[in-house]
């Protein structure tokens, strides 16, 4: 979608973008935000949040040693259960298949009229792991992008996309306070689009399973081993089938494919356009409607539930694997010999 106005508009019918001009911090400027965990989001969020002129505390479990990088960021750290007491917005940035376990335990029967909860995804309220009670307000503001992402973007001056949506409007300001929440990290320089929190949870679990995280790396890797097993250099296929994937996307995030596909080669657009077809096919799309269908029914996240309920053995075994893969262990070695690619980088594990 383009965003080029300064004020809301509405590409399709019933459907709003809202940007800075279009947004009053006023009433977010007068709340205070705990913001539950201090992972990529909550690090991103809570640190624009505080260079935007908003009262926020990092609230995290009892003895958690992340406290650390919340004093080290210039930020408080407070317990979950002083959250309750302090905030008049609760933040969950916190994995979402915890989100129950700790609302019950720090948050159910200790709400007061006029708090609010606030989520950068649906997914607990959506598939009812959460039920808050009506009087208080339930809304979410999602980024469109990692929260390193979020952060890095902002201190350029620039914003990441947003979703807003408004669950439950008990105070009759909730939207007023979400556009502000927006404002405060970015969304509002990088367009806000209002939606609901079914088509935010669906939409969002498929674009990482299909295409972002899922599809993106199941594509890679099947690159590289098709020219690995074919006998060509594994150095080769990385830079191949990962390194210059970037430079294809910033194309295609600049200008869509249509930029993309001036950019490249004649050779390279005939390729594209007769053989990506032969790849990604019929029985594909068809495989994601699939996996369209377990979101929208919830059996996604009763699998995903019952897993880390478990102790995550599949992810762990999945994740695991990948990491131990012939194209993580070539990268590692590459990208070690290309040291400028830590300039600047978003992610750094000691501080976020």
């Amino acid at each position: 979608m383009m965003m080029m106005s300064s004020c809301s508009v509405a590409p399709q019918a019933g459907l709003k973008v809202y940007y800075d001009a279009d947004m009053s911090k006023t009433k977010i400027l007068g709340k205070k935000i705990a913001v539950l965990g201090f992972g990529s989001q909550g690090f991103g969020q809570s640190l624009n949040l505080k260079d935007s002129g908003c009262q926020v505390k990092i609230a995290l479990r009892a003895g958690s040693a992340t406290a650390e990088k919340v004093v080290a960021a210039g930020l408080e750290a407070i317990d979950l259960d002083q959250a309750a007491e302090w905030a008049d917005i609760i933040l969950f940035l916190i994995p979402d298949v915890y989100h129950s376990d700790v609302y019950k335990a720090h948050f159910e029967g200790k709400l007061k009229k006029g708090q609010a909860l606030m989520f950068s995804h649906g997914f607990s309220v959506h598939f009812e792991h959460i039920v808050p009670p009506a009087d208080v307000d339930v809304f979410l503001v999602a980024p469109k992008g990692p929260g390193h992402l979020v952060r890095g973007e902002f201190e350029k001056g620039r914003g990441v996309p947003c979703l807003m949506a408004v669950y439950q409007d008990a105070s009759g300001e909730a939207k007023e306070v979400a556009l502000g929440y927006a404002s405060c990290v970015g969304g509002g320089r990088g367009g806000t689009i209002e939606t609901t929190f079914k088509d935010e949870t669906e939409t969002d679990l498929f674009g990482e399973q299909a295409v972002l995280c899922g599809g993106a790396a199941a594509l890679v890797k099947a690159g590289f081993e098709v020219l690995t097993e074919a006998g060509y250099p594994p150095e080769m296929a990385y830079f191949e089938c990962l390194h210059e994937l970037k430079l294809i996307v910033d194309l295609m995030y600049e200008g869509g494919i249509a930029d993309m596909r001036y950019s490249i080669s004649d050779t390279a657009r005939y390729g594209d356009v007769t053989r990506g077809p032969r790849v990604v096919t019929s029985e594909t799309k068809e495989a994601m409607k699939v996996i369209l269908k377990e979101i929208q029914s919830g059996e996604f996240a009763r699998e995903f539930t019952a897993d880390v309920r478990a102790g995550m053995p599949r992810l762990k075994q999945l994740c695991q694997a990948d990491i131990d893969h012939p194209l993580e262990v070539t990268g590692r070695k590459l990208r070690g010999m290309m040291p400028w690619l830590q300039d600047g980088k978003l992610v750094d594990r000691q501080k976020n």
